[in-house]
This record gives structure tokens, sequence and C-alpha cells, in this order.
């Protein structure tokens, strides 16, 4: 078979692996994160905002979204409705995995079965996003956290890519011996850092730290590798000047989440979370996968380093090195976000690319007819039973959430709500703006939101759940004085004719 016709056949093989995992994903508890979760829902408002002409002033966090905000766009464009946008976005991400995988696992005239390897480390990402079930955004199920459009998923495939892009720079140093240095790929990587810095800092945890200290330990035989380690660095410190211009729309630089006199609270934390996830079902198998991983990470770069096959060694190195630092640095800066630890999961896979290399020279890997057969029975399954999944699962009947959207919109007046409760409504109505979010004092919530919505200045009519706590309204008004309307899980409070004022804003 050529070698476009073997590359096509992967990403035919990847395909079926992504829609299967984003459907088992889509039809558990975890759905709740892919399609109603308020954090998840940000992207999808930036989007409605710009197709509708609103002016852009939005208060995001230390995470700007924005080639997942890009993504979610284009993807837009077709029509599909919210929930099958967002279960494609899902797909398109699994993707880019593979893609990040892909190059992760060499060139196909410079690395034995790149192919292989990659659908192999794809292969444990969907076997453990399968074992993940639980509707919490805050459990250590980090896995299938990369089928949303919020959870870091941009930053996710760009540590990947740039282990990536280190092993290919150093794989053609070692067979271009009249070029010292892949200036192209070097550049790259600049790029992807310097990119991925500006939308997301975290990056630089993920990557740049773990990454550039594999570098470093190499270059100290090979000095082409500081010209990598340094691309890297370099691009970081651009991604995150980069930033400034764009202050304004950072409502929390992430500074307030770091604290290292809660280092012992933290440990705690992930302690209860592991705990937690032992309990689960399939959690434990989920772990004991995990651990695997990470035990083989080292063996294989131990056995690759003595081959002396570098590119190769750096790519195991970190699927055990990332997962250490990120870990230990979570722990000793006081964080509590499960989400900050997503190289536990996704940096062991890493290892899975390069395991070919390990094989006997005589053994035959790949053979035509098994390779159509394994991708035929993968597109079989994913048509017949991923694709009707993920569109029972786009389109199951919310009778709660269209109640108020319907009275929403056939009200032509703009009501309010908090946080949990409200994203999701608002993110369902034709005119995002019908919806604004508040506190529980009627102040305007900025956060994950275009400020531009408190232009109205007040609302009258507030809805709540029980996912929100009770309004404190201004004196003389109290929820005696609207009209109710039950919608299932939610409740309209109409004060007709009266409106409440929104309070300064807040975030």
């Amino acid at each position: 078979m050529p070698r476009w016709g073997r590359e096509l056949l992967g990403w035919t093989v990847a395909a079926a692996i992504a829609i299967a995992a984003v459907a088992v994903v889509a039809a558990s508890p975890r759905s709740e994160l892919l399609f109603r979760d308020g954090d998840s829902l940000v992207t999808t408002l930036v989007v409605h905002s710009l197709a509708i002409g609103q002016p852009q002033d939005w208060a995001m966090s230390s995470v700007l979204f924005l080639p997942e905000i890009a993504v979610l766009w284009m993807l837009s464009l077709l029509g599909l409705g919210i929930n099958a946008t967002l279960a494609l976005a899902g797909v398109v991400n699994v993707l880019a995995l593979y893609g990040a995988l892909r190059v992760a696992a060499g060139s196909a005239l410079r690395a034995r079965a790149p192919i292989a390897g990659a659908l192999l480390g794809l292969t444990g990402f969907a076997l453990l996003a399968a074992t993940e079930g639980s509707a919490s955004r805050d459990a250590l199920e980090l896995a299938s956290l990369l089928t949303t459009t919020t959870y870091y998923s941009a930053t996710v495939v760009a540590a990947v890519l740039g282990v990536g892009l280190a092993r290919r720079a150093i794989d053609r140093n070692d067979v271009s011996r009249g070029t010292p240095v892949a200036w192209g790929l070097v550049v790259t990587l600049a790029l992807v850092a310097a990119a991925s810095v500006l939308t997301n800092p975290l990056f630089a945890a993920w990557a740049t730290v773990p990454l550039g200290a594999v570098l470093v330990v190499v270059a100290w035989r090979r000095a082409d590798v500081w010209w990598m380690a340094g691309a890297l660095v370099t691009g970081s410190i651009i991604g995150y000047l980069a930033r400034m211009p764009l202050a304004h729309l950072i409502a929390n630089t992430g500074a307030g989440y770091i604290d290292p006199s809660q280092w012992r609270a933290s440990l705690d934390y992930y302690g209860v979370l592991l705990a937690d996830r032992w309990s689960a079902p399939w959690g434990a198998a989920s772990l004991l996968l995990i651990g695997a991983l990470w035990a083989g990470s080292i063996a294989v770069t131990r056995q690759l380093a003595a081959r002396r096959r570098v590119g190769a060694a750096i790519v195991a190195a970190c699927g055990w090195v990332m997962p250490l630092l990120v870990i230990v640095g979570a722990v000793v800066l006081g964080t509590h976000a499960a989400r900050y630890l997503q190289p536990a999961v996704f940096a062991p896979l890493l290892t899975l690319t390069v395991l070919p290399a390990l094989l006997p020279d005589r053994l035959t890997v790949t053979r035509l007819v098994p390779a159509v057969g394994t991708a035929a029975v993968a597109l079989v399954a994913a048509a017949g039973l991923g694709i009707p999944s993920l569109v029972a699962a786009a389109t199951a009947p919310d009778a709660d959430l269209d109640c108020v959207v319907r009275w929403t919109e056939d009200s032509g007046r703009t009501g309010g709500g908090q946080f949990w409760t409200v994203r999701l409504p608002k993110t369902h109505l034709a005119d995002p703006r019908g919806l604004v979010q508040l506190d529980h004092q009627l102040r305007g919530y900025a956060w994950l939101m275009n400020r531009d919505d408190f232009a109205v200045g007040e609302v009258s009519f507030l809805v709540m759940d029980d996912q929100s706590p009770a309004f404190e309204l201004p004196a003389g008004v109290s929820l005696s004085d609207a009209e109710m309307t039950a919608c299932g899980r939610y409740t309209i409070a109409d004060f007709g004719d009266r409106t409440l004022p929104i309070g300064p804003l807040r975030s």
C-alpha cells in the first residue's frame, strides 16, 4: 500500500475510534459536561454572540479558549444545532489528539510502524474515556475532558504535539548530518508554544517545564537539542507577552488559584479524589492501567536510550516526566482542581506511540488485508453503534429547558439568573441577551460571559432552580410579588411591569 494510503487508513480508523469514544461519553452521565455544564457552554456562547453581531466585551478566566472557539465556530456553520455541534467538536478533538500522537510516533521513513503506534495511543485514550461516567467536573476522570470544548482540549493536543515536534527534529538531525539543526521544526515548536501559552498559560506547566527538562538532559550530549529547548522557552515567553494586549478580557489571571501554604490541603483533596476514583465502577481498572503505563514509560525510556534512539526515548520519557512534575507541582502550589492533572492521563499515551520501535526488525508489523479488515470493522462498529448513540444523545428532549426558552422568547423581555441556573437556557435562546447572568444579590456576574449583556440595566423576571442559592431582592420587593411559572426543574418568577435594577458588576 502506498504511504498516502496507509495514512488515510490510519485516519479512517482514528475517526471510528473518535466516534465510538465520544458516543460512550455522550451516553453516560458524563454527557452533563459535554452538553449542559455551565463552564462547558462558554465557547458556544461566544460563537452565538458573534453570530448575532453583538459587541464583544468578554470576561474570561485565565484561559481564552481561542482555538476551541475557532473550531466550534467553523463547525457551527454546518447548522447542526447546539448539541450536535458540541458532539461533533468532541469527535474533532479526539481526531486532533490522533494527529498529535501521529507526529509523536515519528516519520514513516525513520520510525517503525508509526501509524500503528499512534492508533495504539488513541486506543488507550478511548479505553480510559470509556471507564469514566461521573457527572461531576471535579471527579478524577480526566480522559473524557478532551471531548469538551472548554476543559483545555487545545492545550492537551498542543502538549502532545510539542513532544512530537521535538522528536521529529531530533530524528531528522540523525539522518541529515549536513544539517545540524532542523530549523523548520524548531520554529514550528516555538510557534506552537507561543500560541498555546497565549490561549492558556497552563501549557507552560504541562509542556514547557517537563519537556524542557527532558530536552536539557539530552542536550548535554547533543548540542542541537539546545535549539529546541530554547525555542520552547522563547515561544512560551512570547505567548505570555502576547496576552498583555488582551488583559481586558481576562477577569482572573489564575494567581488566586495558587497558594503554596495550602499544599497539605491540596494533598488531601487529591487523595480523596483518588480514593473516590478507586471505588467507582471501572475506576480501579483505569488507575491500574494508568499505573502500568507510567511504569512502562520508564522501562521503554531505558530501552530506547540504550539503543540510542534518542527521539523515541524523549517521547517515552515525557510519558512519565510530565505526570510526575505536574502532579508534584499541583500539590506544592496548593491547587484544588482535578482538571489540572490531565497530563497524568494523556502523557503516558505517548509511550504507546513508540512501542513498535522495540519490535524485532524482521517482524512484519502491518499487512494490507488485516489493516483494511480492521478499518472496515471499526467503521461498521462506529456507524452501527456510535453514530446513532451520538444522535440520540444530541437530540434527547429536555422539556424543562424548552419551557424556559419558549417562555423567555415569548415574553419579549429580559430576565436574569445565576451562573449554574441560567447558562443553559441562555445558550439555547435565539438571542442570548434575553437572559442576563446575575449573582444572588442581583449584581452582574461578569464571569465567562459578554459584559455587553449588562447594558440593558434591569431585568423583569428571574429564572431559579435548586442549583443556586436564594436571591436577595431589593428592599420592598419579594418573590410573593411575582407570578410563578413552573418549568420542571426551573421556576420563573415574573415581576411583570416592575423591573429589578442590575447591581455593580463583579467576577
